[in-house]
């Protein structure tokens, strides 16, 4: 695609609403609603506000620092990466004038030459330009080895770095690695001039006030209540026709769907409407509802270096001891599948032949005992010194999941394990706790792929260990050569078909390792007030504000 065709970045409100319905594999989701039409009158300019309700508090505003899902709200609204990738799995042009392929010179035939053109005219919401330098402050940023990056691979086999002009940045690749169009998806680009003379970029005034290129202004905080920002009228790309846009963060999913009811909130974003809440919810006078699949898969996560989970028997034994079935049935009313993969089922590398988790406290039992874990005198199983006995966390409020832990902490008791609950507010449990590793377990729901690309080095890789000094959002300190190795030969292939074989294989490694249990791949509620438009649901993406720069009121 050319500079010339003038493509909008992010779908423009038609292109959105023909996307609708899609997913990454272009599945139809049945049922799903328009938001607004194709005729709609768009504003002249910016009008109305907009609220969006998330369950959890985002806190990091540089989205190159550590962080989780509901920070990348704000991220899609302030920044924009050099291309984004649409429901349909495709990829489209946003601070690059044209995505680069093989076909457009934009990559060698070997993966190895990259190059990359800039749309012209682009400012930063201080008015200052964006240009080439800011792409390669920003790679350079993401693997400065004083920087707490949340993701440096890919961006570590970057070399020759170089600004040709304004408009134009070429680099070489150490070695072919077929998920980099992917990583630079979600790799917002961030203004170098905003660090200049600031000695250390973790504590950047930047990371507070952040300046972007996006769609929407900073504005304000207001810490444990909301988030606001402001129409960005120098937006090079389509809209944005929303005045003000406004994060609300309401811990209590019960509060949260209240107050959507009552109108103070206008979308329902992060953790969506629980499902307990689903038929009621369904025939609520102004408010439309839809049931989408997510690509977030939820989970029981192990700290691997605790001593209590060092043994496959014992991760194999809970595993027999959780009741996937009946949580999914009791507290989710039967709406999301169960799996055993960490890959969305819509995925062209999910491998549906994984050995099927069984539901037998008795088969639980024989295994504990088998591997040595004797009951002691309080019926607590012990071996070599170590009880077993831990901790479990997630987030306070979250009541659904306070449920699953209740109902996992009698399964686990029956078996003579003792598990005791330990939830945190939002802005602590998802901090250091987590990603520095200081937890025993948690319940906990992550998007493991990277846009539609299959490559997990960032969950799985020994090297993304963030408690041993890696950069990356491996919490659960899984560390195995077999996966190590198949997570490298992933990354050089770049032909499909090929690759999955990989991937299937990666699967295969990961759920007899079990360094978690997996649960359900998410299929959540979503809501909007009647009258909004723009909204697209996309299983690329870790959060809902993907395309907010087309978001209004019809």
């Amino acid at each position: 695609m050319s500079s010339s065709d003038r493509t909008p970045f992010r779908p423009n409100r038609r292109q959105a609403l023909t996307l609708m319905g899609l997913s990454a594999s272009g599945l139809v989701i049945s049922g799903l609603p328009r938001f607004g039409s194709a005729s709609a009158q768009t504003p002249a300019a910016p009008k109305g506000q907009t609220v969006i309700g998330f369950s959890q508090e985002p806190t990091v505003f540089n989205p190159h620092l550590l962080h989780i899902e509901v920070d990348e709200g704000v991220h899609f609204a302030v920044f924009d990466p050099l291309f984004g990738v649409d429901p349909a799995g495709k990829f489209y042009p946003g601070l690059a004038a044209e995505v680069p392929t093989v076909e457009n010179g934009g990559i060698s035939a070997d993966g190895l030459q990259w190059k990359v053109k800039l749309r012209e005219g682009v400012t930063w919401h201080d008015g200052k330009p964006f240009t080439a330098e800011d792409v390669k402050f920003t790679i350079e940023l993401l693997v400065d080895p004083d920087f707490r990056s949340w993701r440096r691979g890919g961006h570590d086999l970057v070399r020759d770095l170089t600004v040709v002009s304004p408009t134009e940045i070429t680099w070489r690749m150490d070695k072919p690695y077929a998920p980099y169009p992917s990583i630079l998806a979600s790799t917002f680009i961030v203004p170098k001039h905003a660090f200049d003379g600031v000695a250390d970029k973790n504590a950047a005034p930047f990371n507070n006030a952040p300046i972007g290129t996006g769609p929407f202004k900073w504005v304000n905080r207001v810490a444990g209540d909301h988030i606001e920002l402001a129409a960005n009228t120098d937006y090079f790309g389509d809209g944005p026709y929303l005045e003000r846009f406004i994060f609300k963060y309401i811990p209590d999913l019960n509060v949260l769907y209240t107050q959507f009811k009552s109108g103070d909130i206008d979308v329902v974003g992060l953790q969506w409407i629980t499902p307990d809440h689903y038929e009621e919810a369904k025939a609520l006078d102004g408010k439309d509802i839809l049931l989408l699949p997510r690509g977030t898969v939820e989970s029981v996560t192990f700290n691997m270096e605790k001593p209590q989970f060092k043994d496959l028997a014992v991760r194999q034994a809970l595993y027999h001891a959780l009741d996937k079935q009946t949580i999914i049935d009791a507290l989710y009313y039967g709406l999301p599948k169960p799996t055993e993969s960490y890959t969305p089922a819509q995925s062209f590398y999910f491998n549906p032949d994984l050995p099927k988790h069984e539901y037998d406290l008795d088969k639980a039992k024989a295994l504990l005992d088998e591997a040595g874990w004797v009951p002691g005198a309080d019926g607590i199983r012990a071996k070599d010194g170590v009880r077993l006995s831990f901790s479990n966390s997630t987030t306070s409020g979250n009541h659904l999941r306070e449920q699953v832990q209740q109902f996992m902490q009698q399964s686990f008791g029956e078996i003579g394990v003792e598990m005791t609950i330990s939830n945190l507010p939002p802005a602590v449990m998802w901090g250091e706790y987590w990603m520095m590793s200081q937890f025993d377990t948690v319940v906990v729901g992550l998007d493991f792929l990277t846009g539609p690309d299959p490559d997990t080095s960032d969950y799985f890789m020994s090297t993304s260990i963030g408690a041993k000094g890696g950069a990356g959002q491996n919490c659960w300190q899984y560390a195995s050569p077999e996966v190590d190795k198949l997570l490298t030969d992933g990354g050089k292939v770049f032909v499909p078909d090929e690759r999955k074989a990989v991937y299937l294989k990666l699967q295969e490694q990961v759920r007899h390792d079990l360094p978690f249990l997996p649960m359900f791949q998410y299929v959540s509620v979503g809501g909007y007030k009647t009258g909004a438009a723009g909204y697209v649901p996309n299983v690329n993406v870790r959060i809902d504000t993907w395309n907010v720069n087309t978001w209004a009121w019809a």
